[in-house]
């Protein structure tokens, strides 16, 4: 299971509201959470996807997601843009939103837009990717990753990225864990003791045009986040022109 918002991870750390907002989220995350409700990986031409900021908003707003974050590579321009564009939105939409989410009627449910960044990582010499959510979009700590730093020779270690997006209020969650060189229980056991908060346990490995997460990885992935007391989240990593799949 999830930690709780007391448990030693954040007890004793200074995190945002939206940190806080995004622990309880992931806590109610599960199998079927994504791409319908949450969708916390995603990206956009601002690194390396193929959707501009306010295409994928139109759809996040069609799908009817309830919280999401924009994941780019090493920016945070999709999230500004984003952000303008879901403020435009709301001016132009004064009535309360009305839409059916899994055979519910939602009144005046509004996508909720958290901060999100992906950055490049070294672990035991191997390249890794971090999520960041819920982070001050401003904080120095974050700035020498916000210049395509990683991609380049000189890559931070995990430690130091986790660290980074801790310092600025957020959460870190260890991107897609079984794509990696290293075992994904070695992976979670060495980021796990580098502190990070969570692991993206929910992921569609093999690409279905149906998004589902992949059943082997992500059994494995949630029983080892319970095992070290980590957050579970789920998220797409679109590339493409969907936000209902991968690529």
């Amino acid at each position: 299971m999830a930690p709780m918002p007391d448990s030693p991870s954040l007890t004793h750390r200074k995190i945002t509201g939206e940190a806080q907002a995004l622990s309880r989220i992931f806590e109610s995350v599960e199998w079927t959470s994504c791409p319908r409700t949450f969708n916390f990986h995603m990206h956009t031409v601002c690194s390396d996807g193929k959707l501009t900021p306010s295409a994928l908003m139109e759809q996040v707003i069609d799908i009817g997601l309830e919280a999401f974050a924009i994941t780019d590579h090493h920016t945070l321009e999709g999230f500004f843009q984003a952000k303008a564009w879901l403020e435009d939105w709301r001016w132009r939409h004064p009535t309360p939103l009305q839409r059916s989410i899994h055979g519910h009627q939602a009144v005046g449910r509004v996508p909720r837009l958290f901060t999100g960044i992906e950055i490049t990582a070294v672990l035991e010499q191997l390249e890794i990717h971090i999520l960041g959510y819920g982070f001050y979009p401003g904080h120095a700590a974050l700035t020498p990753y916000l210049q395509n730093y990683g991609f380049g020779k000189d890559r931070p270690a995990a430690g130091q990225v986790i660290e980074a997006i801790q310092a600025a209020g957020g959460l870190a969650v260890l991107a897609h864990p079984a794509r990696y060189r290293l075992d994904i229980a070695t992976t979670i056991a060495q980021v796990a003791a580098a502190g990070i908060d969570g692991v993206e346990a929910y992921y569609a490995y093999a690409n279905p045009d149906s998004w589902q997460p992949c059943t082997r990885s992500t059994t494995v992935a949630i029983d080892l986040a319970h095992q070290y007391n980590l957050f579970t989240t789920c998220g797409t990593d679109t590339h493409g022109q969907s936000l209902l799949r991968r690529l």
